[in-house]
């Protein structure tokens, strides 16, 4: 018999340990993304994945599900945040400008309390970012939020893998005023750009000794930590994920994308309407945010809401990130409703915080949408997504659920309260690294 939003909530929290391994929702308007919206429509969730997405009356419930009815209410796929600094943040040090080889995995926090704010918003997949005082500050991690709740420790336990087992990320980059500080950091623009073009000369000569080597230990040349990742750039292997700002930096990453042929995501892009015909014939897509510089950050001056608009006008893929604290994760449904109100369609918006984020981080194939076969990851909310009203009631991970409006240490973590972010890292880029990430 099917039972109230309520009432299944408080059984299958009770019930965790042995969750029934199909549970399907019903009656609720769905957002799939990729499709057209279901407005009475019924969710299958079996074994972490999407069993079965449709109309109500014409998707079959298994024998033995639990059935939720879900009527009032709205499911769309997880959020999918593409620059996030929760439970991480400082990785590089003070010694150079350019350090790839530095990871942020091995300065993850998996016990702050950012990643109970990040799924009281929605989130289910946030790449976690070292921050942007460097020209290069290390490698990025892809998190799936299932480790909230669950008890894992160790960050690979909830990051996503490769086939090896291999965490996965990509490089962060950064150009703009960030980085321009006191030698060994460069001064100007042009020293940055220099600096950034000299070492990946240095990984292309690297590379060139590695295949020489053809796989014979002693004609392979010393290890080289920063090389190698930068190798891993130029074969395609792991994505640039760059902050720029102004219209003549976002030129210098694509001129340095030209040279090096590196696959790129453009972070922030505050000034990405001005060039926005540019960076769609190179093909870049573009990760952008609707709220920064709260202390006042002069390249993002120019930054405007109608961004995205333009951009995808342009044919850019565009997505939306929080680059929490700069937006806290909770209001990250907000940047869309932003992006809206700048003259973005409705389609585009909310693909732009779901399925064109997981593009951007090549996990599509996994999340970012409401289809058979892929992860579980979904939010319920009691109104349409882009309405300032609406609430996220639960956050589910793989068919598992990590937030619930309904339970009081949830409901502290989403409203906010004394013991809320006990155990939240201080926000110290600015002070740090001179400007937001």
């Amino acid at each position: 018999m099917p039972r109230t939003l309520a009432a299944a909530a408080a059984l299958l929290l009770a019930a965790a340990p042995t969750l029934a391994d199909t549970v399907a929702f019903t009656h609720a308007h769905l957002i799939t993304v990729t499709g057209e919206e279901i407005p009475d429509g019924t969710l299958v969730v079996k074994d972490g994945r999407i069993a079965a997405v449709g109309p109500a009356d014409r998707t079959r419930i298994p024998g033995g599900a639990t059935v939720v009815d879900a009527a009032g209410k709205v499911i769309m796929p997880g959020l999918v945040d593409t620059h996030s600094h929760v439970g991480g943040f400082r990785a590089a040090d003070e010694s150079g400008p350019i350090q790839p080889g530095v990871r942020i995995l091995d300065a993850v926090n998996v016990f702050s309390s950012g990643y109970r704010r990040a799924v009281a918003g929605g989130l289910t997949t946030v790449n976690v970012m070292p921050g942007s005082g460097y020209l290069s500050s290390g490698q990025t991690i892809y998190l799936k939020l299932r480790g909230v709740k669950s008890g894992a420790v160790r960050p690979e336990d909830w990051a996503y893998l490769d086939k090896e087992g291999r965490v996965l990320g990509g490089l962060k980059m950064a150009n703009g005023t960030n980085s321009m500080r006191k030698p060994p950091f460069p001064g100007t623009r042009g020293k940055s750009a220099f600096l950034v073009r000299e070492q990946f000369i240095a990984a292309r000569e690297y590379q060139a000794k590695l295949e020489a080597a053809a796989g014979d230990p002693a004609k392979r040349p010393p290890r080289d930590l920063d090389l190698e990742i930068l190798v891993e750039v130029l074969r395609g292997e792991r994505v640039v994920h760059h902050h720029t700002h102004r219209a003549d930096d976002v030129m210098t990453v694509l001129r340095l994308r030209q040279e090096f042929g590196f696959k790129v995501v453009l972070h922030h892009v505050s000034e990405g309407w001005k060039v926005a015909e540019a960076i769609a014939e190179a093909g870049v897509p573009c990760s952008i945010i609707t709220v920064d510089s709260p202390g006042g950050k002069h390249e993002a001056v120019n930054l405007r809401f109608e961004t995205g608009a333009v951009l995808a006008a342009a044919g850019v893929l565009v997505a939306y990130h929080t680059d929490d604290w700069i937006t806290d994760s909770r209001l990250f449904l907000r940047s869309a409703a932003m992006g809206l109100r700048g003259g973005l369609d409705r389609t585009t918006a909310l693909a732009s915080l779901t399925v064109n984020g997981a593009r951007m981080l090549d996990l599509d194939h996994r999340i970012g949408s409401l289809e058979e076969g892929k992860d579980a990851d979904f939010v319920i909310l009691d109104g349409d997504p882009l309405s300032v009203y609406t609430r996220v009631l639960e956050t589910w991970v793989e068919g598992r659920k990590v937030f619930d409006r309904d339970d009081p240490d949830d409901l502290l973590h989403a409203e906010g309260g004394q013991g809320a972010g006990r155990d939240q890292e201080p926000f110290l880029c600015c002070a740090d690294q001179g400007g937001e990430s």
